[in-house]
């Protein structure tokens, strides 16, 4: 979804905001790592990390994330953890 973004949006971020990503493999959470840094988005807004549900162990991302130190918030699809992954409208 990267090519979807709009950068120049990033210049009107503030604390009050959140950047989330949501990440499919190490690739994707290496290059959320690199954004992050570029844009020094911890310093100018929240930051969310996330998982696609069932795509990775929301341990394994949690570990990345101590492991580089990195400044963000860690955040499960609640809602697919307590109801059927496939519900709909909860």
């Amino acid at each position: 979804m990267s090519h979807l973004m709009h950068w120049q949006n990033i210049k009107y971020l503030t604390k009050r905001d959140e950047v989330k990503f949501v990440l499919h493999s190490r690739s994707d959470y290496e290059w959320a790592k690199d954004v992050i840094g570029k844009y020094r988005l911890s310093e100018i807004a929240q930051v969310l990390m996330g998982t696609v549900f069932d795509a990775l162990l929301p341990s394994t991302v949690a570990q990345w994330i101590l492991d580089d130190n990195l400044p963000v918030r860690f955040q499960l699809q609640l809602h697919k953890c307590i109801w059927d992954p496939q519900a709909r409208g909860v």
